[in-house]
C-alpha cells in the first residue's frame, strides 16, 4: 500500500463523519426552530376574580348577607376605600404574544353593595374593556428651590460632616 491509498482510505473514512456532523447541524436546527416557534404562541392568562355570571345572579339584594356573598364569589378583589359597604370582583384575560406588549380581551367588575346591616343592596357587573382610556398628562409641576450644578452641590456639602465620634454640635 502506497500513501496515496492511506489517504484515499482516510478521505473514504471522514466522509460519514462529516455526513453524521451535518444531520446533528440539522436536527439542532430543527429544535432551535421548534423553540422559536413555541416562544411565539400567544398565551392567554385569566387575571384576577373573575366570578361566572350564573353565580353573580343567584345573589338577591335584600336576601343575601356578606358572608354568602363571600361564600359563593370568593374574596373581593378590593374593597371601597372609604365605603366599606363596596366590593370589586376584578377579573380579566389579557393575552401575550412573546415580547409584545399585552392585549387585553375582556375586564369585567362586579360591585357588590351592602347597606348598614351586611345586606346585599345593588349589583352591578360592567365589561370595562371597552371603557374609555385615560390619557395621563406629561407635564412636569415646577418645584421651587435651588437649582444647583452638580459641582455646586459637592462643594456645599464640604465641612457639613462632622468627625466620627463627635457628637454634631447643631443638635446641641
Amino acid at each position: 500500500m502506497t500513501i496515496a491509498d492511506f489517504q484515499n482510505m482516510s478521505d473514504q473514512v471522514k466522509q460519514p463523519l462529516f455526513f453524521a456532523g451535518s444531520a446533528r447541524r440539522l436536527i439542532l436546527a430543527a429544535v432551535l426552530a421548534g423553540f422559536g416557534t413555541a416562544a411565539c404562541e400567544e398565551v392567554v392568562d385569566v387575571r384576577g376574580n373573575m366570578p361566572h355570571p350564573a353565580v353573580v345572579s343567584q345573589i338577591k339584594p335584600g336576601f343575601h348577607k356578606k358572608s354568602d356573598v363571600e361564600n359563593m364569589l370568593g374574596t373581593p378583589s378590593a374593597v371601597a376605600t372609604f365605603k366599606k359597604e363596596t366590593w370589586y370582583y376584578i377579573g380579566g384575560r389579557v393575552k401575550t404574544v412573546a415580547f409584545f406588549k399585552p392585549e387585553v380581551l375582556d375586564r369585567k367588575v362586579v360591585i357588590v353593595r351592602f347597606d348598614k346591616k351586611g345586606i346585599v343592596s345593588k349589583i352591578n357587573a360592567r365589561n370595562v374593556a371597552k371603557d374609555k382610556k385615560i390619557h395621563l398628562v406629561e407635564r412636569e409641576t415646577p418645584t421651587k428651590g435651588k437649582d444647583l450644578t452638580i459641582i455646586q452641590q459637592l462643594i456645599g456639602n464640604l465641612g457639613r460632616f462632622g468627625n466620627p465620634g463627635q457628637e454634631d454640635a447643631s443638635n446641641q
